[in-house]
């Protein structure tokens, strides 16, 4: 196994920045059709490559970060799909402020994928099953799940929900009718706080189990009132 800076070494020199290139508009082509559908899954259509986007839309990420995130890509296809994306304009390295190790963060251009990963990841709740023996299921995966549950008309006062799952904090922020999703502890005195794991927090968001069917089993702990648990509830578009 190499260390993150040999890691990180070997990307340099396997897969080199082609600026000019990704400015010029060239890439892999893989259907060969002029269609806006094609030419997004021609950058982003390949296994593993929307997921590594995911991992972006929390923040920049080191290469071996991503490594140990995405369990199972090696790092011979991590650093190929990489490629493919700095070409492509949707990733780009940047320094880390105190190391030498480089990390990678979305363009504008990979950030503007955001609302398609979100609805995938909205349409994907629906038809996911039960976890199957060896899937993993990351905490920090959570704050996307909660961005894509939220059904912005049900917004009610303004006020925080904090949501503690596994060694991950983040809370959905209520203000002027629009909710959203904000990484760290809520500012202030939240009116609720969720404590739960990760699997049981998507199994919530995918209807599999219910919030009260998971605090009956104390998989979840929900400190708030009844008026905020139900507010909350709506506002993710749950059967408290």
């Amino acid at each position: 196994m190499l260390a993150p800076a040999d890691q990180q070494a070997v990307y340099d020199r396997e897969v080199p920045v082609r600026e000019k290139q990704a400015e010029s508009g060239r890439r892999r082509r893989a259907y060969g059709q002029y269609c806006g559908l094609a030419g997004a899954l021609d950058v982003i259509g390949e296994r593993w490559s929307l997921l590594i986007v995911r991992e972006l839309l929390t923040g920049p990420c080191r290469y071996n970060e991503l490594l140990a995130s995405l369990s199972g890509i090696g790092t011979n296809l991590l650093a190929a799909r990489l490629r493919t994306l700095t070409e492509a304009g949707v990733v780009r390295q940047v320094p880390r402020p105190g190391s030498k190790v480089r990390a990678y963060e979305l363009t504008e251009l990979g950030t503007g994928l955001r609302g398609a990963v979100l609805e995938l990841a909205r349409w994907g709740l629906g038809v996911l099953g039960a976890p199957a023996a060896g899937d993993l299921a990351r905490p920090r995966w959570g704050v996307l799940a909660l961005e894509a549950m939220i059904v912005q008309d049900a917004a009610g006062p303004d006020e925080t929900y904090e949501f503690r799952v596994d060694d991950e904090v983040f809370h959905i922020r209520v203000a002027d009718g629009a909710a959203g999703v904000v990484q760290g502890p809520a500012p202030g005195e939240p009116v609720l706080v969720v404590r739960t794991d990760a699997f049981t927090f998507i199994e919530i968001g995918a209807g599999r189990l219910s919030p009260i069917e998971a605090t009956l089993t104390r998989r979840l702990v929900m400190d708030g009132t009844d008026q905020a648990i139900m507010r909350c509830s709506r506002l993710l578009g749950l059967t408290a």
